[in-house]
């Protein structure tokens, strides 16, 4: 398989971050780290750079296409889109929802909206849902808070994405910080088997 790396360093040439390319994608990198003075480096693939996560390795990704993005923490929504080169919006945040005794969802929320408890419990026809702490999110999913992803979680919980992503390029967690996957929505909701509905609602100012 050919890998590209597109990356991206300032001024002072530290590597502010790279997009992996993968299939047949070759996506330019969009990273700006020094107000446009960034430089597009070619690489060929070097199996000595670390690009595996277990959601890299998940095998429901064998085939698709998408690219992988690597930067620094960010401290901000409107950081992390910056850095990969989207919109606020295309950010997917999936959020760990216990339903029940053993029991969770995944919720994929846009970064500019939150879930709605009303519209979610009634989309899972329960009366009844609860965030898990840190930990048990951790448990559940292998993933800390900030890094939790459906792709390669240690269980295969159900996926509700709401609808507003179908039809987008989106940037899904990948399973380690600063660790992104671009991906087409609808191959995504295919690849996780993901139902779709209308379960979130704008963020509130100070949100």
């Amino acid at each position: 398989m050919t890998w590209g790396i597109d990356t991206a360093v300032n001024s002072s040439g530290d590597v502010q971050c790279f997009h992996l390319s993968v299939i047949r994608s070759r996506r330019p990198c969009r990273c700006n780290p020094d107000s446009g003075t960034a430089s597009p480096i070619k690489f060929t693939y070097d199996s000595t750079v670390e690009t595996r996560t277990p959601a890299l390795s998940d095998p429901r990704l064998d085939g698709a296409e998408f690219s992988v993005v690597r930067h620094g923490r960010v401290s901000s929504l409107k950081e992390a889109a910056a850095l990969r080169g989207v919109k606020p919006a295309a950010v997917i945040k999936t959020l760990v929802v216990r339903r029940g005794d053993g029991d969770y969802v995944l919720v994929l929320v846009p970064g500019n909206r939150s879930i709605s408890w009303p519209k979610l419990r009634k989309h899972l026809g329960v009366r009844r849902l609860s965030m898990p702490s840190p930990e048990e999110a951790k448990n559940v999913t292998g993933y800390a808070t900030g890094t939790i992803t459906p792709f390669g979680s240690t269980q295969d919980w159900p996926v509700i994405a709401d609808n507003r992503i179908s039809g987008t390029e989106i940037s899904i967690g990948g399973g380690a910080p600063g660790v992104s996957i671009s991906i087409n929505a609808d191959v995504a909701i295919h690849l996780l088997g993901a139902d779709l509905g209308d379960v979130t609602v704008p963020l509130r100012a100070g949100d």
